[in-house]
């Protein structure tokens, strides 16, 4: 198979979980476990996973490249999972996607400014599109609500929106370098370290024997699937395409999510999606067809 169309996949699998993962994490906080506790559930789960899978393919990490590991480990990890499930508890999962359609754009500048890649017509354009069909999706469910009562949580799904980009534009050096299992778990080793004194408290107060089986499958889908494999395939994606392409295809969350309802018989095909599905696979295409430039 082409690499890089196993690339595109790997996307298309990290955001479909990504995108069932707004209505899981919900069910989960705060009341079986607490926001910090389950970014503390989610990194030490995946990082043994990371740790158990790169000792069968070890490679060795040259002492000049562990400052900007550990930087992707504080803006990929630390600060993204803490500040997205923080902003999760205190707004609504449609408002959290919303504001998520803001990660590409600040991906692009961050490409612009770390990178010293061009902002090419191209692109903001394809970018343009996806939001377009993103928020064509999101807007027309009409329970989306901006104000006091979600403002914390939606600034700080913004800031987690700021955080990730920036983690995606510092790991494309890395990934021209080394396999992605080698920088996904140094990244999630230096990101449990800055996670450990804010979730290990609200970990050991979870009350395991409350959960119900339901909870049970949650918890392991939030650990086994939106983190381990949602970051390898994000990474395994970042090695072979450019920043702004992987963040674009956040705008197909929306999309997936409703594709899954209309599957499950909870929701119904319309010209709105219809519409939408064209912009965004267009914004898509556009972003990813874009010549890159430098380590792009």
């Amino acid at each position: 198979m082409n690499p890089n169309l196993k690339a595109h996949l790997a996307l298309l699998g990290a955001n479909l979980i990504y995108g069932i993962n707004y209505t899981v994490a919900k069910d989960i906080m705060p009341d079986f476990i607490t926001p910090f506790g389950l970014v503390f559930c989610r990194v030490i789960g995946a990082l043994s996973l990371f740790w158990i899978v790169h000792s069968f393919n070890y490679e060795k990490i040259e002492r000049k490249d562990f400052l900007l590991l550990a930087a992707c480990g504080v803006f990929g990890v630390f600060a993204n999972q803490l500040m997205f499930l923080y902003g999760l508890d205190n707004t609504t999962p449609i408002n959290a996607g919303i504001i998520m359609t803001s990660n590409p754009i600040l991906v692009l500048i961050a490409s612009a400014i770390i990178l010293k890649n061009k902002i090419t017509l191209t692109k903001v354009e394809g970018i343009a599109l996806g939001i377009g069909g993103a928020l064509l999706l999101l807007l027309f469910k009409k329970d989306f609500s901006f104000g006091s009562d979600t403002i914390k949580g939606d600034i700080f799904i913004f800031l987690n929106a700021m955080s990730y980009g920036i983690y995606l534009v510092l790991a494309v050096p890395l990934m021209r370098k080394y396999k992605p299992i080698t920088v996904i778990k140094w990244v999630f080793t230096f990101g449990f370290i800055l996670v450990f004194p804010f979730g290990v408290g609200e970990f050991t107060a979870i009350v395991w024997t409350s959960f119900s089986l339901k909870i049970w499958l949650e918890v392991g889908f939030v650990v086994l699937f939106t983190t381990f494999f949602a970051y390898l395939l994000n990474i395994y994606g970042l090695k072979k395409l450019n920043p702004s392409t992987v963040s674009t295809y956040i705008y197909l969350q929306p999309l997936l999510a409703a594709g899954f309802a209309i599957w499950a018989g909870k929701d119904s095909l319309d010209w709105i999606k219809i519409v939408a599905a064209i912009l965004i696979f267009s914004g898509v295409y556009l972003v990813s067809k874009t010549k890159t430039v430098k380590n792009q």
